[in-house]
């Protein structure tokens, strides 16, 4: 060792520096209580975490979709700059189209027929009105035939219409008169009358006197009361059929009454025959259409 070094290394002044020195400091604590933290704390999340995640569901993995094979070139859709051309709409079959028309040509004639019907049926109504009255009915008649011109009864109607006949209240007011006088033409004496008989004859002709009402027997006052009861009923027929029974001379006194009624008679027979057969076409028509 030279001088010089001697000279330098001296003892220090301050005794605080004699003390011995710690051999950890503040900072190795520090680390210390880091480190402590650190494991505690690892050791709280490994206690922890299965509790807070065990109730958690887990992600469901969808499977992928299958892949689309390729489409045929055919099968792919044109180009968008390609035109859209409609599709035609597929045509009825022709056996279909016939029977959709012959159905509706049915429909369409069976309308007219009742159509037909319906108007023969209302002329003839109006025939049957007009006819009952006490004059000639020849337009109504007329009107029938246009419609209806095949009517077996149209002809003899239209016939009858140009005079008409009188109406049966007419014929039953009328009746008394004709009715006296076939009474007083019944008594007529025959050749060999006495004077007494040919006086009461006489007598009848000035002043009429019959018998009325419910009459016995089969003579002449009592075919004549049947008659009339038989006018006043309505039945033209069953006063015919009275009046036949009389003697020729009352039988004479009763023509010109008898040739009106019956005129009166055979029009009703027509009109009631013909408004029956209107009936009956438009009850035909009708079940044709149902």
């Amino acid at each position: 060792m030279t001088p010089g070094s001697d000279a330098e290394i001296t003892a220090p002044k301050d005794p605080a520096e004699y003390r011995p020195r710690a051999l950890l400091g503040v900072s190795f604590w520090a680390t210390v209580a880091l480190c402590v933290l650190c494991v505690l704390a690892g050791i709280g999340v490994a206690v922890l975490a299965p509790r807070l995640w065990a109730h958690r569901p887990a992600p469901r993995v969808e499977a992928p979709l299958p892949a689309e094979p390729p489409r045929p070139a055919a099968e792919l859709p044109p180009p968008s700059n390609a035109p859209v051309v409609a599709a035609a709409p597929e045509a009825a079959p022709p056996v279909a189209v016939a029977e959709l028309s012959a159905r509706v040509a049915s429909l369409e004639a069976q309308q007219v027929r009742t159509s037909h019907a319906a108007a023969a049926a209302l002329a003839a109504a109006a025939l049957v009105e007009a006819s009952q009255g006490s004059g000639p009915f020849p337009e109504e008649a007329a009107s029938l035939r246009a419609i209806a011109p095949g009517a077996p009864e149209l002809g003899e109607l239209t016939r009858l219409a140009a005079t008409g006949a009188p109406a049966r209240a007419e014929l039953a007011a009328s009746f008394p008169d004709y009715a006296a006088r076939a009474a007083s033409a019944a008594r007529l004496p025959g050749e060999g009358a006495s004077i007494r008989d040919r006086l009461a004859y006489a007598l009848s002709r000035v002043v009429m006197v019959r018998r009325v009402g419910e009459v016995a027997g089969e003579g002449a006052d009592a075919q004549i009361a049947r008659a009339e009861r038989a006018v006043e009923d309505g039945d033209l027929d069953r006063a015919f059929t009275a009046l036949d029974k009389l003697p020729p001379a009352a039988r004479e006194a009763m023509a010109p009454w008898r040739v009106r009624a019956e005129r009166r008679a055979e029009i009703d027979r027509y009109a009631a025959a013909l408004r029956a057969r209107a009936l009956a076409d438009l009850a035909a028509a009708g079940r044709g259409g149902a």
